[in-house]
């Protein structure tokens, strides 16, 4: 038995796999790696999935982990090192960052651009094998490019400077129960801001039709494309495919901003566990 997690900063997808097929599937509370001692991955793999996966615990012979965060030797050890202490019966268990994920589950073995556009965002030149070239995401407050947290910190931004028709910012302050005060302490003083950001992305998409907020979602949109993927040699040679929730539910405007960008949009899908389950069952480890 295999077990393939994909982990965000919102959620972990663990998936358990008998030969092709799905024997289990369940989440647990998402994690940066970067951002966690391998004693805290340790505890929270315990307390978390441990006692979901009971009777399945002695029968996985390897764990494929892509996650947020895994960008070093370092912090695939941690990682790997909390995942060997609670499944001992794992002799294969290999880490990679959750942007080879995405390339992995978009293009599978052929070349490619793939990007991660959900809380956070991210992209890669894919040579069909490994990340051949990657621009920076920065995170919510230097890039991170038409991510969630980006903009809903664009969005919280024009509320409060009263860019947005009165009646709109209204019902959304309404809707989530905020207040000027309550923001700042949420952005500035209490952790995962980019979590808090993000979560008013559905207000967003209910009301994409506002001109005011599509204009705004589709200029952070070209700023992705502008600043990340047109910096990969031969970009206008590929299609470029997205996993993520922001991808997903912004189809439309993400396809309009990629035309005004000159870049052409393949496949969007919500999640990329689909198209790992694909390619691990179809190779020999």
């Amino acid at each position: 038995m295999i077990a393939i997690a994909d982990c965000g900063s919102t959620k972990i997808d663990w998936c358990f796999l008998n030969d092709d097929k799905v024997e289990k599937q369940i989440f647990t509370m998402g994690m940066n790696a970067v951002m966690l001692t391998e004693e805290e991955m340790r505890t929270r793999i315990a307390d978390e999935l441990m006692p979901e996966i009971d009777k399945l615990k002695d029968r996985i012979n390897a764990v494929y982990f892509y996650g947020a965060g895994c960008i070093s030797a370092e912090v695939c050890g941690n990682v790997a090192r909390a995942i060997r202490a609670n499944i001992p019966s794992a002799q294969t268990v290999e880490v990679y960052t959750d942007l080879l994920a995405a390339a992995r589950a978009l293009c599978g073995r052929e070349p490619g651009i793939a990007c991660i556009m959900g809380t956070g965002s991210n992209s890669c030149l894919y040579d069909g094998e490994a990340i051949a070239a990657n621009v920076s995401p920065l995170g919510f407050i230097l890039g991170d490019e038409g991510s969630g947290a980006v903009l809903g910190k664009l969005f919280i931004g024009d509320v409060l400077k009263r860019q947005l028709p009165a009646e709109v910012s209204s019902r959304f302050l309404e809707e989530y129960d905020l207040d000027l005060l309550t923001i700042i302490r949420r952005v500035y003083k209490e952790p995962q801001a980019n979590r808090f950001l993000a979560s008013v992305t559905p207000f967003l998409s209910k009301n994409i039709d506002v001109p005011e907020i599509h204009d705004m979602v589709l200029g952070s949109f070209r700023a992705f494309f502008r600043r990340n993927i047109k910096n990969y040699p031969g970009y206008d040679k590929h299609t470029v495919n997205f996993i993520g929730s922001i991808a997903f539910y912004f189809k439309p405007v993400l396809e309009e901003a990629a035309k005004a960008e000159g870049c052409r949009v393949g496949d969007i899908v919500k999640s990329p566990m689909q198209g790992l389950i694909k390619f691990h069952t179809s190779t020999t480890h």
